[in-house]
């Protein structure tokens, strides 16, 4: 085992790497229902802040949504991962994720020592998205057109407000929720928010904390540390990443492929797992780049 002196020498050259760089983190999975994991990554998120880097959080909270909707007795519908949002389903996906969610994560933020500021994809048309065209999907053997109602594709972010509450120090907190341009309120999934967030504000790593370990083998056994966007690609042709990573790896992809240096896969539940994969040589996660 490390002594605590050797850790926090191996830390170093990062922290100076990485000091008033941006980052974008995607908070996820089983930190948006156990608060103990969500704190936790709250205090690890605080003290980047304290070492210098500029951090927003995107968060989902899917889990949550689907709870309420179950609790007000109306049933969750998936198409290829992706939730049909009518717009009773819209209304209760905005209570959940800014009226609940975003303001619990501000709270965490205020309590670790920071400042934080909840916002969704509408205030300052940060995300302006359009209604996602019909999809394509194959249901016993048969190709159908799935209309998934009040679920957008970006089409623009708009960093300015970002920018702005970054270089006051605050940390923004972003919900999920765009504004199209008529006004009206779309569902977006949170991994693509996340990607083209980290895009628009030219950062330097993307994180997605989420239930896995990292990018792992067909066998789930073996996680890859490090992988070139390009091998990361081939895997998802060969079936080797599917089901829920698909929008994951499908977003970092995206975003190191414009412009992000690099994008990390990691167990959100596992305390100081941010800390970890940032801070010292191995890492904990998976970690893509160009090459």
């Amino acid at each position: 085992m490390m002594k605590r002196e050797d850790v926090l020498m191996e830390a170093l050259p990062y922290i100076q790497q990485f000091h008033g760089k941006t980052i974008v983190i995607k908070l996820g999975g089983h930190a948006m229902v156990d608060p103990v994991v969500l704190e936790n990554a709250i205090r690890d998120v605080v003290l980047l802040r304290y070492v210098g880097i500029h951090v927003v959080l995107v968060h989902g909270g899917g889990p949550e949504i689907s709870e309420k909707m179950k609790a007000m007795g109306k049933e969750s519908v998936f198409v290829g991962g992706l939730r049909v949002t009518d717009q009773e389903t819209l209304e209760i996906a905005q209570m959940v994720l800014v009226g609940k969610i975003n303001r619990g994560i501000v709270s965490l933020i205020a309590k670790c020592g920071a400042r934080g500021v909840g916002l969704s994809g509408s205030d300052g048309n940060l995300i302006i998205a359009k209604k996602m065209d019909l999809q394509k999907i194959v249901v016993g053997g048969v190709e159908k057109e799935v209309d998934l109602g009040h679920v957008g594709e970006i089409e623009w972010i708009d960093p300015e407000l970002l920018n702005t509450l970054l270089d006051k120090d605050y940390i923004p907190v972003v919900a999920p929720i765009a504004v199209d341009r008529h006004g009206g309120g779309l569902n977006i999934n949170a991994d693509t928010a996340a990607g083209d967030i980290a895009i628009a504000l030219k950062a330097y790593k993307i994180i997605n904390m989420t239930d896995v370990d990292g990018v792992m083998d067909a066998d789930r056994k073996h996680v890859f540390r490090k992988l070139t966007i390009d091998e990361a690609r081939e895997m998802k042709k060969t079936g080797a990443i599917g089901e829920g990573m698909i929008p994951k790896v499908g977003s970092v992809i995206k975003s190191v492929e414009n412009g992000v240096a690099f994008a990390h896969i990691i167990n959100g539940n596992i305390e100081h797992n941010l800390i970890l994969e940032l801070f010292t040589h191995d890492g904990v996660g998976t970690m893509l780049s160009l090459r």
